[in-house]
């Protein structure tokens, strides 16, 4: 009996014709490092047309695409963006030159004496830290949720000890302070480079870690000034964030200091001395 060789010529042909087409089911917010904002970068018109809704990039950009419910053509008539300008526009959003954030003067801390200027360095020169919270979500409702923040305590020339947040009520951890508004804030001195200079595991105690716990509450009108200086001339990206989210302003005012930066025991440091120190 002589073999038959269609099943195989049949998936050969389907494997050809395949060959020139793509699949796109998603957007990426991957930011290539040459895409970066300027302040020139998005015109007043162009800038809150794409930070409305990220979807309508996709639409402008593949306007017949069926990937988010658009009508069906076929993958040979999708039409490329000139110049890809639309996704650099949307890559854009999420990215900025690192030399518009000033870095630290100095990459060494204070003293592990000097507990509460410790504190007040590690609270300044932090980017992010971990929020913990009491969560709402069914499956863990009442248990520990932790979450990371970008936070600031002002311009890298001005310190306030104070921590404010740029949040979205989207966010599970915003849902989360709706019902219990206490939560702690926990940095470590393994963000920078110190600790990688010195050899330090993240869990050493000379690696220092600092947490911070409070009441999160939405940042007054008179005060609110400042926080957008805070937060947008550290991490100016935020500024031009998706407005569609309903971003707003929180800070924590404390309740307790913890800081562990040597062997031996941790410190808890009294308020007053805390906003006392300096991180400079």
């Amino acid at each position: 009996m002589r073999p038959s060789y269609f099943p195989l010529a049949l998936f050969a042909n389907i494997l050809c014709l395949c060959e020139s087409y793509t699949l796109r089911s998603s957007v990426s917010w991957v930011v290539s490092s040459n895409d970066v904002v300027e302040d020139g970068d998005l015109s007043e018109e162009v800038a809150p047309a794409l930070l409305v809704d990220s979807a309508g990039l996709w639409k402008q950009a593949y306007p017949s695409s069926n990937v988010l419910g658009d009508s069906v053509e076929s993958p040979g008539e999708l039409v490329k963006p000139e110049g890809d300008s639309a996704a650099q526009l949307s890559s854009r959003l999420f990215s900025y030159r690192l030399e518009k954030v000033k870095k630290s003067a100095s990459s060494t801390p204070p003293p592990h004496q000097d507990t509460a200027k410790t504190a007040r360095y590690i609270s300044h020169y932090s980017d992010w830290g971990y929020l913990a919270t009491i969560s709402t979500q069914d499956k863990i409702k009442g248990l520990p949720f932790g979450n990371i923040f970008s936070v600031s305590d002002g311009p890298l020339d001005n310190s306030t000890g104070v921590i404010y947040f740029y949040v979205t009520p989207m966010d599970n951890t915003v849902a989360d302070l709706k019902s219990n508004p206490y939560a702690s804030l926990t940095f470590s001195e393994a963000e920078g480079e110190f600790c990688r200079q010195m050899v330090y595991d993240p869990e050493d105690p000379r690696c220092a870690r600092l947490t911070l716990t409070g009441k999160m509450v939405e940042v007054a009108p008179e005060e609110l000034a400042f926080a957008k200086e805070a937060v947008f001339s550290r991490h100016p990206v935020m500024a031009k964030w998706p407005v569609g989210h309903k971003w707003f302003f929180m800070k924590l005012e404390l309740i307790q200091i913890w800081l562990q930066d040597w062997v031996g025991g941790t410190t808890l440091i009294p308020l007053e001395d805390y906003f006392k120190a300096t991180p400079f």
